[in-house]
């Protein structure tokens, strides 16, 4: 009998579930939302209440915070990585009918970025305060 051997019974076997790669899968997918609404036609992209700067800025924030966590050996270059995707998206807007790319909105976006970071270093920071004192 000629049978194929699996090494792995599941995905988890094959790749552990840790923290950072929670926040990788997190921080990609994030990524690919932000992308397919940054650059579909204005008509396709999700309306809340709330004003468009504000929805950006809070888009960026998670995602900003989502990498620090996902790449803690690269924060430097995974933030510029980030800061770069975002003002490259919106000059990539101005190949979208309908859509315009704005200094503003790229520095929104950045401001976000930066911010979501430096949340998840005070949370890192504040979980390594915490298991010291236990």
């Amino acid at each position: 009998m000629n049978q194929l051997a699996v090494p792995y019974s599941n995905l988890s076997q094959l790749v552990p579930m840790t923290f950072e790669v929670f926040f990788r899968w997190v921080a990609w997918l994030l990524t690919l939302a932000i992308l397919a609404f940054t650059l579909s036609p204005i008509e396709h992209r999700p309306v809340t209440s709330a004003p468009a700067d504000l929805e950006r800025f809070a888009a960026f924030v998670v995602t900003g915070a989502a990498f620090w966590l996902a790449y803690p050996k690269q924060r430097f270059g995974i933030m510029l990585l980030v800061t770069g995707g975002g003002a490259l998206l919106e000059t990539a807007q101005a190949l979208v009918p309908g859509r315009h790319g704005r200094l503003e909105d790229g520095l929104i976006k950045a401001l976000g970025t930066l911010l979501g970071a430096a949340i998840a270093l005070l949370i890192e920071r504040e979980i390594k305060r915490r298991r010291k004192i236990r």
